[in-house]
């Protein structure tokens, strides 16, 4: 592929996906487990295009920042502060269990102290995409369910921040995580009134003027998007909070109607990109830590969010099932694994280790959610089918 142009490689992948989509649909299975191996069969078999860690990075920017863009328009901001109170102890005690188990797998395989200890940092977290592109419809997000799963992968987000901060400065430097502390409230307090004295009138005078709504909806994600990365924040925080600011206006579905084509453009071509790049040529060497680390994830998440949810207060049911939907890595797993390998803090073997039990991650977790309860791709609960 790497000898054609974009259009080609657009058109191959795009093709490619549509085929095996279809065969998906038949058999019941999530169309994230479709992208992921139409690039592993395409990068295995030609020029891998997206060798690059940092292309990689950014299509999966443009996606998720689309992503959470679209669910802040769904969230009314002060139900959005008591979610994050109230699950502020699950997402930090879960992660601290999540960091020991991968990393005691990785010692367990005879991997050194270092390479172990970010292994284990990058499997704490779950996967915003996955999470939230399986949930079955917008109207989840205003139950308890889908409250749940959305305040633990933003929590979530906020720690992988300060774990990125700290392996591009190889040590912990309290003046930027100190800077990252105070520019979210901030960031947040400039959102605000920007939506309230410049977005709101300028969409509320020129609301019939469709195009125009859409232009300013696309340029106020983007731009917002960028302003949280020049302060130590990540874009998709930014979107997020561009999003929950423009919640109150009268043009939000027109909005999420519009994005959502955008948004799911770029996730395909980053889960073809995540596939693609797999280094199948250390595949010998590390299959046998990637896929023990990826099993005990799909195992140990599951339960373990259940767990704590049910000794918090939740039921059986709605614990089993955000368990479930966050049960696997995150694509920061992936950014992880690339700057621990950039900045020379854990060895190529040890990052190419991440890649594999991270896609793994992603392809069983996303099979079993699909399997197991309802998503966008199986409307139906597999327990309601009657088969």
């Amino acid at each position: 592929m790497g000898d054609h142009g974009l259009l080609y490689s657009i058109a191959l992948i795009f093709s490619g996906a549509a085929a095996l989509a279809t065969l998906a649909m038949f058999a019941r299975q999530s169309l994230l487990v479709v992208y992921i191996l139409l690039g592993i069969i395409l990068g295995a078999v030609g020029p891998n295009w997206a060798s690059n860690p940092s292309v990689i990075n950014e299509i999966a920017n443009f996606g998720i920042v689309f992503l959470l863009f679209l669910l802040g328009l769904s969230m009314h901001p002060q139900k959005l502060l008591t979610s994050l109170r109230s699950s502020l102890l699950l997402a930090s005690l879960s992660s601290v269990v999540f960091f020991a188990a991968a990393a005691g797998v990785a010692a367990a395989f005879g991997m050194g102290l270092i390479d172990s200890v970010v292994i284990g940092l990058a499997m704490m977290f779950s996967s915003t995409i996955i999470g939230l592109k399986l949930l079955p419809s917008a109207e989840l997000y205003r139950q308890r369910t889908g409250e749940l799963i959305i305040s633990v992968l933003l929590l979530q987000d906020l720690f992988a921040i300060v774990v990125l901060l700290v392996l591009q400065s190889r040590g912990v430097d309290a003046y930027d995580v100190g800077l990252l502390l105070l520019s979210l409230p901030g960031l947040i307090v400039v959102a605000f009134v920007i939506e309230r004295y410049v977005l709101d009138p300028l969409i509320h005078r020129f609301d019939a003027i469709q195009e125009y709504v859409f232009l300013v909806a696309l340029g106020w994600c983007l731009g917002f998007s960028v302003v949280a990365e020049s302060v130590g924040l990540s874009a998709e925080v930014g979107a997020f909070i561009a999003g929950v600011a423009l919640a109150a206006s009268a043009s939000t579905r027109f909005i999420a109607r519009r994005l959502a084509p955008l948004r799911d453009f770029f996730l395909i071509l980053f889960f073809f990109a995540v596939g693609a790049d797999l280094d199948l040529g250390q595949l010998d060497a590390i299959w046998a830590p990637a896929l023990a680390i990826a099993a005990f994830i799909l195992l140990i998440k599951p339960w373990m969010f259940a767990r704590l949810l049910q000794r918090a207060g939740d039921d059986a049911v709605t614990s089993r099932e955000v368990g479930l939907r966050l049960g696997q890595a995150s694509e920061f797993s992936l950014l992880v694994g690339f700057l621990a390998v950039e900045n020379a803090v854990i060895s190529s073997g040890a990052g190419a280790v991440i890649h594999l039990a991270t896609v793994a991650t992603f392809i069983g977790s996303s099979a079993l959610v699909n399997q197991l309860l309802t998503t966008p791709s199986n409307p139906v609960r597999a327990g309601e089918r009657g088969d």
